[in-house]
């Protein structure tokens, strides 16, 4: 990324609105340096809008500008050109005083695994240039795409940081999908994930799976090891009727629905991070 930021006028990094401190590589603002930079909150259609808007407030009070975008609605994408107009509004101006009327804006996209990067290149292509999975890895290299509006995207894969200081960082990349699944413990992704969301969005969960807030069980002291959590999921399975044989719950097939649901935007629009959260970072 450093060796070819001299190639580009701008970055563009995406982040998922739903965890937008955590789907933040922590070097990148050390990377970029001065280079202008716009933020979007990518997935913000599955996140909370009144967060989503906190966020916004919070980049803009640290000098970059943000928008918060959702490439499977298309919402905001088409403002997307007007926020990097006024961006690089200076530059523009320097280019058409040189004669270089028409020189093509040079973008480097960056953001962790599965946060919507080749999404969003092919929501503003309006067609599929970049391949689009969900799970993380997808791009495997870096990529040029050349679109109609003037605009050369240099599309760079994913990549997360090789140690998570904060346990909960982990998590929340966990439940988005950006960590491979195959290293983790779904059950108990799932069970802090319900814990998260009783803790804060209580009723839209207990409507979600139709249970009732006597189905989860009240905090104290003695809950540890995502009990709570547990209890949840065993109750949503139940509602779900998702059974073993005899009559157990299959709380193993639940904790993939739960995790799925949640990425698919599918239970709500839940934020799991706030900026009061991170004050002074």
């Amino acid at each position: 990324m450093r060796s070819n930021l001299k190639l580009v006028d701008a970055v563009v990094e995406i982040i998922d609105a739903r965890i937008p401190f955590s789907s933040r590589n922590p070097e990148m603002d050390h990377l970029v340096g001065g280079k202008p930079r716009l933020i979007l909150l990518n997935k913000s259609d599955a996140a909370d809008e009144t967060v989503n808007s906190m966020w916004i407030e919070y980049f803009g009070r640290k000098g970059i500008p943000a928008l918060a975008t959702d490439c499977k609605s298309g919402r905001n994408v088409k403002r997307f050109t007007a926020a990097l107009n006024e961006l690089l509004a200076d530059d523009i101006k320097k280019w058409n005083e040189k004669g270089m009327t028409g020189r093509p804006v040079r973008l480097m996209i960056v953001g962790v695994p599965n946060v919507g990067k080749s999404s969003f290149i092919n929501s503003l292509a309006g067609s599929k240039r970049a391949k689009v999975e969900d799970r993380p890895g997808v791009t495997r290299g870096k990529q040029w795409v050349t679109l109609d509006n003037n605009m050369e995207l240099l599309d760079m894969p994913g990549v997360l940081w090789p140690k998570f200081e904060d346990k909960r960082v982990g998590e929340r990349l966990a439940f988005t999908g950006a960590v491979k699944d195959q290293i983790m413990d779904t059950e108990y992704l799932a069970c802090r994930l319900l814990e998260m969301l009783d803790e804060n969005y209580r009723e839209e969960l207990c409507g979600r799976y139709k249970i009732t807030t006597g189905d989860i069980p009240d905090n104290d002291d003695e809950m540890q090891g995502c009990v709570k959590g547990f209890e949840i999921l065993e109750r949503i399975g139940e509602k779900r009727g998702f059974l073993v044989k005899g009559g157990g719950i299959d709380t193993e097939r639940t904790s993939v629905m739960v995790l799925d649901e949640f990425r698919g935007g599918k239970i709500g629009r839940f934020s799991l991070e706030k900026p009061a959260d991170f004050k002074g970072k």
